[in-house]
């Protein structure tokens, strides 16, 4: 799926599977096309997907997703084939596919190929997916703003206003394509998740439950494989000045705010963050993406001297190299959107978090960090200047927020102790590499 939040864990499990001997073959569209150069470990190939300007906007995230479902099917049946037929390659193991592209399923049995499912966010929200046939059921869906404080009996801890909903402009195609979930994870050979039973030990336990398909939560995927394998997998060029910057700031004394790759939020919540930010008294690190503030093309709307009056104290940048960002001494606060990726990175170096999720399964996630994990503090009460210093002083200064940073530490650990040998990563991934080979024995005998 070409989106930065599915691309990262994706090339991450393809790092992961290589260094357990496993060739691997890529195929991708040419909208945010990857460099092979930074992976020359793997073999790309690129399908010609032809989307207009308008189609190839993420404004809608779901009506692009279920376009890409349309129109990725024919050239990516045609690449796979020609894949298959080459004599000159090494046989296909087995396919691994995006979630979200929902198409793959035909065409891996059209092929007679084992195709296996990674899911790119939680286990827990994933859950809350599977359960929207009850939910439109009930009457929790479609939202009504008067509900939105309301518990999901149904499905504890979420509120109505946690649940993983995408504005979209067509929310009837939404509910069907979410609706049928179930039935494309149960058609599958299998569903990978990036996660680890000590963190989502009770949402799998219920997926298990519901799903006859097997489950492999192999995560932290970006910790599971040694670092000089990795390569930077991100679209937007990273500016790794911000490090310097950080060897000058003292230990846990740093805010970094960045709120991923596709939110958007308008001119009033950028000021009031700002001068939020200003007022905190607290050195920070602010990524603003070209675009992420509505008619801006980047810092514009900031009043004039304001970067000046900070006297250094504030370092704003279009991308930030975030994993290292998070790994340094200085960081003691990461203010997050809650998309999956960077929930599991903060809590991989033990880093506090203030949650203002924007969409879809970042409402999940802030939910389970606030409220179940307790491991940051939900911007609940409206994003104001007061509110925010308010919540930066309680998570930086305060009883609660040591509290916080004691619990995330004991999740960092448990994230550290599950993909050592024994642990409960280590042997789902030992599971899985022995369930392909078993698939592709399969295949070869039907062959």
């Amino acid at each position: 799926m070409p989106l930065q939040g599915h691309i990262n864990p994706m090339l991450e499990l393809a790092n992961v599977l290589h260094h357990k001997g496993f060739s691997i073959t890529i195929i991708h569209t040419q909208f945010n096309s990857l460099n092979p150069t930074t992976h020359p470990h793997f073999t790309f190939h690129s399908i010609p997907v032809e989307l207009s300007r308008t189609e190839a906007s993420t404004n809608d995230v779901m009506a692009f997703i279920l376009l890409l479902n349309v129109k990725c099917f024919e050239p990516f049946s045609e690449c796979l084939a020609r894949l298959l037929s080459d004599d000159d390659q090494e046989p296909v193991a087995c396919l691994i596919s995006d979630l979200l592209f929902s198409f793959t399923q035909h065409v891996a049995e059209n092929h007679k190929l084992a195709r296996i499912l990674l899911r790119t966010s939680a286990a827990s929200s994933f859950v809350a997916y599977a359960a929207f046939p009850l939910l439109l059921e009930k009457g929790y869906l479609p939202i009504q703003e008067s509900r939105l404080e309301e518990p999901v009996l149904e499905l504890p801890p979420f509120k109505v206003k946690d649940l993983p909903v995408l504005k979209t402009k067509d929310p009837q195609k939404y509910y069907e394509a979410v609706s049928g979930l179930k039935k494309a994870v149960e058609a599958s050979c299998g569903i990978i998740f990036n996660t680890f039973e000590d963190l989502e030990g009770n949402s799998l336990a219920t997926i298990r439950q519901e799903f006859n398909t097997p489950i492999f939560p192999i995560g932290p995927l970006h910790k599971c494989f040694p670092a000089n394998t990795s390569s930077s997998s991100n679209l937007l060029s990273q500016d790794q000045s911000c490090i310097p910057w950080l060897n000058t700031q003292a230990p846990q004394s740093v805010i970094y705010v960045s709120f991923g790759s596709i939110a958007t939020i308008n001119e009033t919540l950028f000021l009031e963050i700002a001068w939020g930010l200003a007022n905190s008294n607290q050195p920070f690190l602010w990524v603003v993406r070209p675009g992420l503030v509505h008619g801006s093309e980047w810092i514009e709307p900031l009043p004039s001297g304001f970067i000046k009056a900070l006297n250094g104290r504030g370092q704003i940048v279009k991308w930030a190299p975030q994993k290292n960002v998070l790994a340094h001494q200085a960081v003691g606060v990461f203010w997050t959107h809650n998309g999956w990726n960077s929930t599991l990175e903060s809590i991989c170096e033990g880093v506090p978090m203030i949650c203002m999720p924007c969409l879809s399964d970042q409402m999940a996630n802030a939910r389970y960090v606030s409220h179940v994990w307790k491991v940051g503090l939900q911007l609940e009460h409206g994003v104001d200047r007061k509110e925010i210093e308010r919540t930066i002083r309680k998570i930086m200064a305060e009883k609660e927020g040591e509290e916080i940073r004691d619990r995330i530490l004991m999740l960092m650990e448990k994230a550290k102790i599950c993909i050592k040998q024994g642990g409960s990563s280590y042997q789902s991934l030992d599971g899985f590499v022995k369930y392909i080979l078993s698939q592709f024995a399969i295949q070869s005998q039907r062959q």
